[in-house]
């Protein structure tokens, strides 16, 4: 990988923020756009801008073209077995809402189980715990260990004939923890249980086959990917798909309307409401095609070699508490120096050009189970470098001396 190159597509990277050269180690909210996507934008809107699917016209053709194209290029991407298997949904968010909205009012009765870990972001919580409570069901919790790991023992004998579901993320936001998403799907379909990958943390760091990982869903956005901002997708095995109802309704999603009576769409369509922002999944698109181009395994490689770095690095700072030590991680370091408010770390990198996360991470209850009410968190992209980690651990140390 030539890095100045990489780091020449972001034209962000370039820009200065209080008089120093941005740092930027928040990849993990939302990466970075590469000058192809924001041309993508530009394109699309200045060459083909029309609704999709519903005209005749050369402009809405062109459109159609283009969107499904960039279905077809979700289905390369993930390894799906269809482009009917892909559905584009507003994010990994709206996502992870359908299935849950869909697949408990079909399939679930009341006392029957969802099993999800402690690692678990917001997202794969609380549409869970909404459903639940429609439809009086229970959200069993999978522990973990202080390094941050699945107790798969554990996970194993909360699985009963009561559980419906089971859903895991394949990275944690937090701990940077790779779960062992094959060896779970095995163990749940052993059981006859489906379940869903929140894949938000792992598309843009590793290859992800969902025919080899066999799972039944599996959700992504775009802009953790490099892409825009307002795009994701749900991967459903075909079967599943066509057994569960739509989410919302309009536009787009219906075969015929009647007052009396609609009947819907086929795949995909029946779950996608509405206009899609096909410029968007245009867009998603490039951003694909741009990491393929590059190469997943180049970047994990990289990320893994940054990741060693700053870890070691960050170690040797006095007063340092590193949050998930987990043997298989990503690239995802959160931590905590002795004394020092994890607000008030990263308001000072930030005078320092410096961008980290601070808080819960949308993860409290994570939080409380590591028994902490927060962290910093440096997150990497394969455009970062051991420079930039080292502007990180020299500011780091002004604000340990100052404390």
């Amino acid at each position: 990988m030539d890095i100045n190159k990489i780091r020449a597509d972001f034209p962000i990277l370039s820009r200065e923020v209080y008089g120093k050269p941005l740092v930027y180690l928040d990849n993990a909210a939302t990466s970075q756009k590469p000058q192809c996507v924001m041309d993508k934008i530009t394109e699309m809107y200045t060459t083909v801008n029309s609704n999709v699917h519903r005209g005749v016209h050369y402009l809405s053709q062109a459109a159609t073209d283009e969107h499904e194209a960039a279905r077809k290029t979700v289905q390369r991407f993930i390894n799906a077995n269809t482009p009917d298997e892909i559905v584009f949904t507003r994010g990994a968010t709206e996502s992870i809402n359908l299935v849950a909205s869909s697949f408990c009012r079909t399939f679930c009765e009341p006392g029957d189980e969802i099993l999800i870990t402690a690692m678990e972001h917001h997202s794969n919580i609380v549409p869970w715990q909404i459903q639940a409570e429609i439809h009086g069901l229970r959200v069993k919790v999978a522990p973990i260990n202080q390094d941050g790991e699945l107790i798969l023992e554990e996970f194993e004998k909360l699985i009963n004939t009561r559980t419906k579901i089971i859903a895991v993320t394949h990275i944690s936001n937090v701990l940077g923890t790779i779960n062992p998403v094959d060896k779970i799907v095995e163990i749940a379909h052993s059981h006859n249980i489906p379940v869903l990958i929140d894949a938000a943390q792992s598309v843009q760091h590793a290859k992800v086959d969902v025919l080899q990982m066999d799972c039944d869903f599996l959700v992504f956005s775009s802009h953790k990917v490099y892409g825009p901002t307002g795009v994701g997708v749900l991967y459903g095995k075909e079967e599943w798909l066509n057994a569960l109802p739509p989410y919302q309704g309009g536009g787009e999603m219906i075969e015929n309307v009647t007052f009396e009576k609609t009947t819907f769409n086929k795949l995909p369509f029946k779950f996608e409401a509405g206009t899609p922002d096909f410029v968007g999944t245009a867009a998603l698109a490039a951003a694909l095609n741009y990491v393929s181009l590059i190469g997943l395994e180049n970047i994990s490689e990289y990320e893994t070699d940054l990741l060693d770095y700053a870890t070691e690095k960050l170690q040797a700072l006095p007063g340092m508490r590193i949050i998930g030590t987990a043997k298989q991680k990503s690239s995802v370091i959160s931590f905590l120096i002795d004394g020092i408010h994890p607000y008030d770390i990263g308001t000072l990198l930030d005078k320092m050009g410096i961008a980290v996360r601070t808080g819960h991470h949308c993860a409290e209850p994570l939080m409380h189970v590591m028994g902490i009410e927060g962290t910093v968190r440096a997150s990497f992209a394969f455009y970062n470098t051991k420079e930039e980690v080292d502007m990180l651990i020299k500011g780091l140390e002004r604000i340990i001396k100052m404390f």
